[in-house]
């Protein structure tokens, strides 16, 4: 199944790139549940914006689907976990949620999936533990980057509208999920070669997809335009309080800067923060790092004449994301705000 040529057959036949529907939908229960999930360890390809094809691996919902990152999980403090991984592929892999574990116990995790073989991890999430996680494969120290990485957002017990006890409320919630692309990694992982022992990346994605600028092909596209992929643009009126959960897969840390609102900065690396600073720009670190934050989609305070509606970006500060393959600026990770 190829949609709109956007991925070729890869080892585990022909998929789609699947981009999710946007927003995490939450309501809280009295009672714990048991939330169960079935990921598929795919393959194939994937075009970047200059027309090179890269070799991607993900966590899919089926085994005709690529996706990147997975699709998201979202559940409760008390609900128990039930994730069965089913490795479509010949290579060993595994699953692993960052973060959730039991004082010096390992991460939770499936253990070794062998190609063709499947694993359950069965976990109940104890009180404490709510906040935004990422689950990735971590056999190797760059499978996370050819893109087997999800996120999972845990919720305070009794909660709709806060990430933790006494923090500040929002109405939606979703990921930027942001990662780093090597083409010759992910080449040699394709052909089975020695991996190279330097990091260089071209590409910069949030939530698998690059920008496409006006002109470009596919500009438009939600399913390759990450300025118009519902899971990645902000849109919203006034008053739409957005919890952003950010979770970088990536070896690049990165500066994260949002146009006419500051950010209510509420954690940095999973602990919270002793007090809520007012950011445009917030740092996300390297190699699993993670912050959350509350985009208010207040009116922009700077604008004149005074404005309720209108078009905004979300960039990164750092230069080099916000350009493919070692050039083309306004290709890599960024997106849009919509103010309705």
């Amino acid at each position: 199944m190829e949609r709109r040529g956007f991925l070729k057959a890869g080892t585990a036949g022909f998929a789609s790139l699947m981009t999710g529907t946007g927003l995490l939908s939450w309501s809280t229960r009295s009672e714990a549940a048991t939330i169960s999930k079935t990921f598929y360890i795919t393959a194939g390809t994937q075009t970047m914006p200059d027309g090179v094809s890269i070799y991607v691996k993900g966590f899919s919902d089926s085994s005709a689907d690529l996706n990147i990152p997975a699709t998201p999980i979202i559940c409760q403090e008390g609900d128990t976990l039930e994730i069965t991984v089913i490795n479509r592929l010949a290579v060993t892999h595994n699953f692993v949620i960052g973060g959730l574990k039991a004082g010096d116990a390992p991460l939770a995790s499936t253990g070794d999936i062998a190609g063709g073989g499947s694993k359950t991890i069965t976990y109940t999430i104890p009180t404490g533990k709510a906040g935004s996680y990422l689950f990735y494969d971590n056999k190797t120290n760059y499978n996370v980057f050819l893109g087997l990485h999800g996120g999972l957002a845990i919720m305070p017990a009794g909660k709709t509208n806060q990430m933790y006890s006494g923090s500040p409320t929002f109405k939606k919630q979703t990921f930027w999920i942001f990662n780093d692309i090597d083409p010759a990694l992910n080449k040699a992982v394709q052909d089975g070669t020695a991996i190279p022992t330097s990091f260089t990346p071209r590409y910069f994605t949030i939530n698998g997809l690059t920008s496409l600028p006006p002109g470009a092909p596919g500009h438009g596209d939600p399913t390759r335009d990450a300025l118009f992929d519902t899971r990645s643009q902000l849109a919203g009126y006034l008053g739409d309080r957005t919890l952003v959960r950010m979770l970088n897969a990536g070896m690049c840390t990165h500066s994260m800067h949002v146009h006419a609102n500051h950010m209510e900065w509420l954690t940095d690396r999973g602990s919270v923060r002793p007090q809520v600073w007012k950011k445009d720009t917030i740092q996300v670190r390297n190699k699993l790092g993670k912050i959350d934050a509350i985009y208010p989609f207040e009116a922009p305070p700077d604008a004149y004449p005074p404005v309720t509606t209108g078009h905004f970006p979300m960039h990164l500060h750092d230069e080099m994301s916000q350009t493919a393959g070692g050039g083309m600026y306004q290709f890599g990770a960024m997106t849009e705000i919509v103010f309705k």
